[in-house]
Parts: C-alpha cells; sequence; structure tokens
C-alpha cells in the first residue's frame, strides 16, 4: 500500500498531521476543548492559567532540547519517544485529579509536543522528496487545523455518550495511540539512509540580524497565539448572552485552521513569506480585539475564523520560512525560533490571570495582547526596509 511506504510522499505528509494530531492536538489545545466542563468541575481559571504556562514551559525545552540533536536517527528517537510522553500524559489526566500530577504531566506533555512538531517537522521536510516543498509543507501544517477540529469532535462524542471529561482524556489517549503508531513507523529512515546522513554543528552564522528579528516577531506570535488557544471558550462563555457558545467558537477555530496553511502558503509562495506574515498577524490581530467591542455572536465567531484562520498559518509560515533560512540543518533555526515562541505561550496565561482577577473579565489581556503582536508587525516591517536575507531583498 501507498500509505504504509515510508518514501510516498503522500505517506509522509499523513504521518507528519497524525503527529501534529498527537502533539499538538492531544497534548496541548484539547486542554482548551475541556476547559469549560473542567472548570465547573475542579478547576480554577487561576490554575488553569498555570497549568498552560507551564505546558509551554515544557515545550519551550523541548524546543530548546530539539536544537542540539545532531543526526537524524537521534531525530527519530526523540520524535517517537516524544508521541509516547503526549499519550502517556494524557492518560494520567483521566486518572487522576492530584494537582501536582497535573502541573508534572503538562510540562512532560509540553516537551513531548515540541519533539512532535518541531523535530517532526523537521523529519518530514527532510524526507520529502521531488515536491514543492513550501506547499508541502503546507499540507503539512494544516495537521494543526485537524488537531483542533478532530481532538474537539472525540470530546464532543464523549460528552455526547453520556460520560464526563475524564473519560475524555482516556478515550483521547487510545485514539492517539493508534495514529502514533502510524507516524512512528512512516517518519523513520532505512539504515541505508541513515548511514549517509551526517551530523549538523551549531552554526552560529545563521542567526543574522534578520533572523534574530524573525526569532523576535515569533515570539510576539506566541503571546497572540498562546491568549485564545487557552482561554477561548470562556471568554466567549463569559460575554453578556454568549453562554453556552464557547464551544462552536473553538470548533470554528479548527475548521477555519485545515485550510488556512495551505493558502497562506500559497501565497506566500507567490508574495514572500514576510509579506505574507505582517498580513496574517495584522489580521489576529483584529480577531483578538474583537471579544473587547462586541457581545454579538456573528462577531465573536468570527473572531474564532480569524484566529484559526491566522495562527495556524503562522505557524506553518514562520517555521517553512525558518527551516529554508537554515539550509541542511532545519531544525536549529526552527528550533530557536519555537524557543522564542514558547517564551511568548508562558508568559502570556501568568499576565492573563493576573489581569483577569484584577479586572473580572478578558478585556485588558485580550488589549495587551494585542499590542504585543502588532509590534511584531511593526519590526518585519523595519526589517523589510532594512535588512536583506544574504543578498536578496525580505519579502
Amino acid at each position: 500500500m501507498i500509505l504504509l511506504n515510508r518514501n510516498n510522499n503522500a505517506a509522509i505528509l499523513l504521518a507528519g498531521i497524525c503527529s501534529l494530531v498527537v502533539g499538538v492536538g492531544v497534548a496541548r489545545f484539547v486542554f482548551t476543548s475541556l476547559l469549560p466542563p473542567m472548570l465547573e468541575d475542579f478547576l480554577s481559571i487561576s490554575f488553569a492559567g498555570i497549568l498552560a504556562s507551564v505546558n509551554y514551559m515544557g515545550y519551550l525545552s523541548g524546543a530548546i532540547f530539539s536544537i542540539f540533536i545532531k543526526d537524524i536517527y537521534s531525530k527519530v528517537k526523540y520524535f517517537r519517544f516524544g508521541l509516547f510522553l503526549c499519550i502517556f500524559t494524557s492518560l494520567l489526566l483521566g486518572v487522576s485529579e492530584h494537582p501536582l500530577i497535573w502541573l508534572i504531566a503538562r510540562l512532560v506533555a509540553g516537551f513531548g509536543a515540541a519533539m512532535a512538531l518541531v523535530v517532526g517537522s523537521a523529519i518530514v521536510m527532510s524526507k520529502l522528496t521531488g515536491i514543492n516543498k513550501t506547499k508541502a509543507m503546507g499540507v503539512h501544517f494544516s495537521g494543526l487545523g485537524f488537531s483542533i477540529l478532530i481532538t474537539d469532535l472525540i470530546v464532543r462524542w464523549v460528552f455526547n455518550q453520556g460520560e464526563n471529561w475524564q473519560v475524555a482524556w482516556l478515550v483521547l489517549s487510545v485514539f492517539g495511540t493508534v495514529i502514533a503508531l502510524y507516524s512512528g513507523f512512516i517518519l523513520s529512515f532505512d539504515k541505508q539512509a541513515h548511514q549517509e546522513v551526517t551530523k549538523h554543528k551549531f552554526d552560529k552564522s545563521l542567526f543574522s540580524p534578520f533572523i534574530i528579528i524573525l526569532i523576535l516577531a515569533y515570539f510576539a506570535e506566541g503571546v497572540g497565539m498562546v491568549v485564545q488557544a487557552t482561554f477561548l471558550p470562556d471568554i466567549v462563555n463569559s460575554l453578556p448572552g454568549l453562554s453556552g457558545y464557547g464551544s462552536l467558537t473553538w470548533l470554528v477555530v479548527g475548521i477555519a485552521g485545515i485550510p488556512s496553511c495551505i493558502i497562506w502558503m500559497q501565497l506566500a509562495n507567490r508574495h514572500g513569506s514576510v509579506n505574507i506574515i505582517m498580513i496574517a498577524m495584522l489580521l489576529q490581530v483584529i480577531g483578538v480585539l474583537i471579544p473587547t467591542l462586541t457581545t454579538n455572536i456573528y462577531w465573536n465567531v468570527f473572531s474564532g475564523i480569524l484566529y484559526g484562520g491566522t495562527f495556524v498559518g503562522l505557524v506553518a509560515l514562520f517555521m517553512n520560512y525558518g527551516g529554508q533560512l537554515a539550509g541542511k540543518n532545519p531544525v536549529l533555526i526552527m528550533g530557536a525560533m519555537t524557543s522564542a515562541y514558547g517564551i511568548g505561550q508562558i508568559i502570556a496565561p501568568l499576565y492573563c490571570v493576573a489581569l483577569i482577577d484584577k479586572f473580572h473579565n478578558y478585556d485588558m489581556a485580550l488589549v495587551i495582547t494585542a499590542i504585543i503582536v502588532f509590534s511584531g508587525v511593526l519590526i518585519l516591517a523595519y526589517a523589510k526596509a532594512n535588512l536583506t536575507v544574504g543578498n536578496s531583498q525580505v519579502r
């Protein structure tokens, strides 16, 4: 079968999507789907924010660790280990309510997610042959949208069966195991290929002024991504007259995210990655601010569309562009960028929780988030006007 051929591009992309569903969906985003019922049961909003921050600490540690994985065999090993961690830690959440276990589980899940996203994406990029990699990686990163949609649909199915959030974690663990086995099998290299792969050294020269600005912009996007990724259903539910609509908005986020990668990557191929990144970030700023301006359900669902349609695409745009600029060692720049992204993700839930406690709503947290994302656009505009990539103008 074609989909069992490790060197077939379709199988590689499917395995990459499956790895994102496990690493980003099961280990990270489904926490957002389950947040409202968990808040009703035993979680506080403050502890939920701490758990989100801890999860991103684990993600940051994994991203930094990935920079120093030098050979492809080790990448495959840690990629598989990361998938296992994503599944095992999700299983723990279904069988325990002990706060310390949850803190440790979310920390370790973050590390596993980084292995699945950063290292897994680098393996996908390395394995793809005879294909336009910019467009192909857009297909791969559509897995971010699928990760939200599929895990959210599983959660809905579990609750429709009359079960609770604990059963949902258990079902997600079983589902994750099945698709992780496929990803771990396809995203590997045979012995002959492994023998031909050389180790990559840590090359400081790759970190040009433009790359540093790109990393800082991705930090700003990390802040913009995580606030709604953590709290969006509760943000919508907290608006007057919109209680219960939060889960619908989150489902729309996943649906919007699926085609967004392909669309944004095609636009980047035509008009330049930096140009399209700036446009996507500006649209995200609008989406972040909508809940502070109106309680209209249609506008707030549109906010979810803007969020899903931009943050998923922005991950693909930044990761693909950074990987291309890194040449033969894409995990180096991808890891550095994801580290900055991870720092933003750690900081954002903490200041959000503090502002929510002070003002008793999400408005100030969303405004500050919008300002930070907009600052990322400004520094990219500066880079476009004043810096070059190699001998070429930034575009």
